[in-house]
């Protein structure tokens, strides 16, 4: 049985808050060590915890979605191309899968905004 057309904008809100929660985990872990992150915070990784944390926290809400996921999936092109694509020019024998799904989970919700259940719906922005 497929999935009611009428739950589209509800699953994208559900797609926005679980994306933003993963990736808000991944700020925490460079900052909190929870899970401890296995290297040196460098000027790089930083900005990178920011962007995650701060990003990942408002896509977890909807506030300013389109703008933030925009940013977030640039960040996560970057990260490709800069980290995995030197390794070799496939993301799964790269270690890049993550940082590619991301980029395009992303860019799909710049595309397509937080959903129903977002500040930027009840706000009219969605």
């Amino acid at each position: 049985m497929p999935v009611p057309a009428t739950w589209s904008p509800i699953l994208l809100s559900v797609l926005r808050f679980v994306a933003g929660l993963v990736f808000f985990r991944h700020g925490v872990s460079k900052f909190f060590g929870v899970p401890p992150f296995p290297m040196a915070l460098n000027p790089m990784l930083q900005v990178a915890g920011v962007l995650e944390l701060v990003g990942g926290a408002l896509l977890m809400i909807g506030l300013f979605t389109r703008p933030v996921a925009f940013v977030l999936s640039g960040m996560m092109a970057v990260a490709y191309f800069m980290a995995h694509a030197p390794q070799g020019p496939f993301p799964i024998a790269n270690g890049g899968e993550a940082a590619v799904l991301y980029a395009f989970v992303f860019l799909y919700l710049a595309a397509a905004g937080g959903g129903s259940w977002s500040i930027d719906a009840r706000r009219g922005r969605g």
